[in-house]
């Protein structure tokens, strides 16, 4: 077994389709199909069977499966053990963030991390969280940039650390002028005013889609608050969601670090803070494999990272 075959195998076996795997790879479906054949010949065994859902391992599939994300992360983590030898003067980090967070993550510490250390080669995943972990636990990643609902602070996943670097509060968001804002009270030192979020227990509401950890951390809020949320609208984006409520469709959260990427003056609609007893908020943190093996470069990266988003309170 080489490593191209281990890597064409596993790649296969995660997207489940020759197509999507071939265009992942950058390969012709044809070269890809080639291999998958010469490796079963060579083997003995089919590694693959086809269903309606697309292509499915055997039993045997899922031993070379398994065995394939060993084997490539032992050689990664050889890799980057002989990158820690030589002082960093070569090597790669592979970094896991979600699209939103890269936005005004990447760019700034990036920056830096080039000029400290220009001769290693940076790969960025964007996925969603979900995936994310995912990914962090297959080895293909070597640490994640990310949001955790409350309940990690307390419970960490069995085969992932997360390293928690700040609270992001979700900020209710309303229409301007909603009639319920009268009741809102400004405080010394916060930027929006706080209002008793039980007031909004019969208001249309804007939801995220099913899926999403913003659309976790909501549901959360709703199940403390005792409120049974009408749902007008859902949506995939945040920022649509922040626009409808703006509109006045309904009432919806925004994580208000999100604020800095889309707080446009086409749309400013009012929002709110609420008591901190309905948990609020997600922290971004850094996620790391138990029992990994981190790398200098990834290391330098995750105290850059630190450095510069963690909270100082």
């Amino acid at each position: 077994m080489t490593e191209r075959e281990l890597i064409y195998i596993k790649t296969i076996a995660e997207e489940k389709k020759i197509s999507k795997a071939a265009e992942k790879l950058f390969m012709t479906q044809p070269s890809l199909s080639k291999c998958v054949q010469n490796v079963e010949c060579k083997l003995g065994v089919k590694l693959f069977r086809r269903t309606s859902n697309g292509l499915i391992l055997t039993f045997a599939g899922e031993e070379y499966y398994k065995n394939a994300c060993m084997i490539l992360k032992i050689c990664n983590d050889f890799e980057n053990k002989v990158s820690d030898i030589n002082d960093l003067k070569k090597g790669r980090v592979t970094i896991g963030i979600t699209p939103h967070l890269a936005t005004f993550i990447i760019p700034v510490i990036l920056s830096e991390f080039k000029q400290r250390c220009p001769n290693i080669e940076v790969f960025i995943v964007e996925k969603d969280t979900h995936e994310l972990e995912e990914t962090l636990s297959s080895g293909d990643i070597d640490f994640a940039i990310m949001h955790v609902p409350p309940s990690h602070e307390i419970y960490n996943d069995v085969n992932i650390d997360f390293f928690i670097l700040h609270k992001d509060f979700f900020l209710l968001t309303t229409k301007g002028n909603h009639p319920l804002g009268k009741y809102a009270k400004k405080y010394k030192g916060y930027k929006y005013p706080k209002i008793d979020f039980t007031l909004f227990k019969n208001e249309p509401f804007i939801m995220i889609s099913h899926g999403h950890r913003i659309r976790q951390v909501t549901e959360l809020i709703m199940r403390k608050a005792n409120i049974n949320p009408a749902i007008v609208q859902t949506t995939n984006s945040y920022e649509t969601a922040r626009r409808m409520a703006f509109h006045g469709i309904g009432a919806t959260f925004v994580p208000e670090q999100y604020l800095q990427i889309y707080n446009t003056v086409d749309c400013k609609p009012d929002y709110y803070y609420i008591d901190e007893k309905y948990t609020p908020y997600w922290s971004l943190c850094i996620a790391v494999e138990k029992n990994a093996y981190v790398s200098k470069a990834a290391k330098l990266f995750i105290e850059m990272v630190s450095n510069r988003f963690a909270s100082t309170s």
